[in-house]
């Protein structure tokens, strides 16, 4: 503040809800900003980073430009609907020139430490040469709506190097431990040049199964001690692993690590094989220390060669394809659903006469649904001149 401002108000520019007589030393003073908004000296707002065209995105990714990649990602995962026409005319160019990946879907109940398990286990893919994009899908609060997204501070030293991509995303209330655009941020970061994709689930325990339609590796993350050995007789996400990892097996934890993973085996034969021509089995690891990483990877490469060699590989990707296109059906028609007028003006009612109990839940959808049908029959209005 200068002189001549002090001058005219000796206590400073103090906010409205500053204590009476608190004079200078109030903490809280502020000072005046600059006059016409909030913008730099002159008043002129700052500019908007020029959209990209889908060519410019497409060279930038096959150019491996990072930067590029995750305004891509950013495109795709956005619900505008002026960014949806582009998002798919970039799929579909990427699409043209498929890359050779391998994708693996790593979950685990929270505390398993499947950060550290998967920052051990890029670093020790690229110490084979290899590219590793992690997609780490973050809990949407069904509160606030928000999500903390803070994997890439779990994982430091992997978010560090240059041959990995860390792209955390909110699950914004998906099933499945996933989120709504994996399927697609997968293509874009195989067109990057990144050959592993690993695929970070919320954690949530029994409930992950959507995962399992998007990649070819299953890889759940257990620890024991927790009760995990009783999980092994329970339907859900045990029966979809093509490996069992038992993390945390070190120090005085690693007699317990070795008890669960035989219970854990036991159960595994009451169970159907979650891959055609492969058997599951549980392992101990420990990520703190390093131990067991490089065993994992064996497993998915020799996990690679026998469904390959057998077509049980293509065979899933071709099925994920058909469930792809169903899932965006889907979500196309509620999307469709949610915007009819007619929809909308009846909505709340029949929300009100459900929530009263004057309406059964089945006799309102039907309505609703009667609705919906009602007025994709009617013909479009004419366009207005």
């Amino acid at each position: 503040m200068s002189d001549a401002d002090r001058t005219r108000d000796p206590d400073g520019h103090k906010p409205e809800w500053a204590p009476p007589g608190a004079g200078k030393a109030f903490a809280g003073n502020v000072r005046k900003g600059v006059p016409g908004g909030g913008g730099p000296p002159g008043g002129k707002p700052p500019s908007r980073r020029a959209a990209l065209s889908t060519d410019e995105l497409v060279a930038g990714i096959r150019a491996r430009d990072r930067t590029l990649l995750g305004r891509a990602i950013t495109l795709i995962e956005s619900n505008a609907a002026r960014h949806q026409d582009q998002a798919q005319e970039l799929l579909k160019a990427l699409l043209a020139e498929p890359a050779p990946s391998i994708r693996i879907g790593i979950s685990g109940m929270p505390g398993a430490g499947k950060s550290t398990l998967i920052e051990a286990f890029g670093l020790h893919l690229i110490a084979q040469g290899h590219r590793v994009a992690v997609l780490a899908i973050d809990p949407t609060s069904s509160v606030t709506g928000g999500s903390i997204l803070g994997d890439k501070t779990r994982m430091e030293r992997l978010a560090r190097h240059a041959d990995s991509f860390i792209r955390p995303s909110p699950s914004g209330g998906a099933l499945g431990g996933v989120a709504r655009k994996t399927r697609e941020t997968m293509l874009v970061c195989e067109a990057a040049g990144f050959d592993v994709i690993l695929v970070e689930t919320v954690g949530v325990g029994q409930n992950e199964i959507a995962v399992r339609s998007m990649v070819d590796f299953f890889l759940l993350v257990q620890i024991a001690g927790a009760g995990d050995e009783l999980q092994g007789i329970k339907k859900g996400v045990i029966e979809i692993a093509d490996q069992i990892v038992i993390n945390k097996a070190d120090g005085d934890n690693r007699p317990r690590a070795e008890s669960a993973r035989q219970d854990l085996g036991m159960a595994l034969h009451y169970l159907p094989p979650a891959t055609e021509g492969w058997e599951t089995r549980v392992r101990t690891c420990s990520a703190l220390h390093g131990e067991g990483i490089a065993d994992i990877w064996s497993v998915v490469r020799r996990f690679e060669t026998v469904t390959r060699g057998s077509g049980a590989f293509e065979r899933r990707r071709r099925a994920q394809a058909r469930d792809w296109l169903h899932a965006m059906i889907r979500e196309y028609l509620e999307r469709r659903f949610a915007t009819i007028p007619a929809v909308k003006a009846e909505l709340g009612r029949m929300e009100a006469e459900v929530m009263s109990g004057d309406l059964p839940v089945t006799a309102a959808a039907n309505r609703l649904l009667s609705v919906f049908e009602a007025a994709l029959r009617e013909p479009p209005e004419p366009e207005k001149k």
